[in-house]
């Protein structure tokens, strides 16, 4: 499956040595390796876009002292550390880990923690989120909750995702057609989604945040044509597949920076998705009765509303496009 990710990207005839060092993210490694005594392990590329070097950072109160000098280990360089912490390991919940030089590096850096009873913490750091803060281990329960809700609170604050889906809605009016279009694209987000999270496959996130972009504007150049006889408008359900794999993706790298718990992983990972198909549906519910009673009230400028509705998805569309552009190839 991490073939299949990586032969993805080469059908874009990107050259890997332009771009490689780009994405390889750095590793901060925490392990408790007796009661409140850790090794900590730092892994940074090499080769950087600045001279600024990338740091982790520890939560207050606690104290590393170099285990060994670093050591280049292929591409990278790595740092061990011998580290205590006062208070001790059970009142961690709460406290923070980071990589400082994220911002300027244009970087990601993979954190872990696996304390001594087996409990262990994941996430991915970036310019964006430095920081990780440390959780207090949930229930069964809280976990499912707390990962529905940021499956909610994500959908709705991801707009490129929102305005995918209501390009759909436009694309059809409804019946069973919509009803096989939104599950075609719930399907092809949910099968990337667990490939990605569970490290199945692997991807440059920067380039699937452009190609989210581009389905988008996809989409909107397609609710132009006045062909309908097009492949995309008589079988849209392939369109929504096709670039839900995509958008499956762009959930996972906001899942990585969130974390998961490995003792209830697999429901985390439910539960998350679960909150993105609510979040989903309840945009859905809220666009079509207002969209249906514009359409259907005699006298109204339905089609101005439609045209106006397609350019402003367009133009966010290519305009994300050429930014993201520049982030991932700049």
């Amino acid at each position: 499956m991490k073939l299949l990710g990586r032969l993805i990207f080469l059908a874009f005839l990107l050259p890997s040595a332009a771009w490689a060092h780009k994405f390889a993210p750095s590793l901060l490694s925490v392990v408790e390796s007796a009661p409140n005594a850790y090794t900590v392990t730092f892994k940074t590329p090499v080769q950087t876009i600045t001279r600024s070097p990338m740091k982790p950072t520890w939560p207050d109160g606690c104290w590393p002292a170099v285990l060994e000098h670093p050591i280049a280990v292929g591409t990278g360089i790595i740092t061990k550390w011998r580290m205590s912490c006062n208070p001790p390991a059970d009142s961690l919940a709460g406290k923070s880990f980071g990589v400082a030089g994220l911002a300027a590096n244009r970087a990601n850096a993979i954190f872990t923690l696996t304390l001594i009873d087996g409990t262990d913490f994941q996430a991915m750091l970036n310019a964006d989120q430095p920081t990780y803060v440390i959780r207090a281990p949930l229930s069964a329960g809280g976990v499912s909750l707390d990962y529905l809700v940021l499956g909610v609170e994500h959908i709705w604050g991801g707009l490129d995702h929102l305005l995918f889906v209501f390009g759909l809605l436009m694309l059809i009016s409804g019946g069973r057609r919509l009803l096989w279009t939104v599950t075609a694209f719930t399907l092809g987000h949910s099968v990337t989604l667990a490939l990605a999270a569970l490290g199945v496959i692997e991807y440059p996130v920067d380039i699937i945040e452009v190609l989210i972009a581009v389905s988008v504007f996809t989409l909107a150049v397609t609710l132009t044509s006045k062909n309908q006889e097009r492949l995309l408008w008589r079988s849209p359900g392939w369109l929504a597949a096709g670039f839900g794999l995509l958008h499956g993706m762009g959930f996972a790298g906001a899942l990585m920076e969130i974390g998961l718990p490995s003792k209830n992983l697999l429901l985390a990972l439910f539960s998350f998705n679960a909150g993105i198909e609510v979040g989903q549906i309840l945009f859905i519910a809220a666009f079509l009765l207002p969209w249906r009673y514009l359409k259907d009230r005699p006298g109204t400028q339905f089609g101005a509303a439609r045209w106006a509705s397609i350019y402003l998805l367009g133009s966010l569309a290519a305009y994300w496009t050429m930014e993201r552009s520049v982030i991932a190839f700049g």
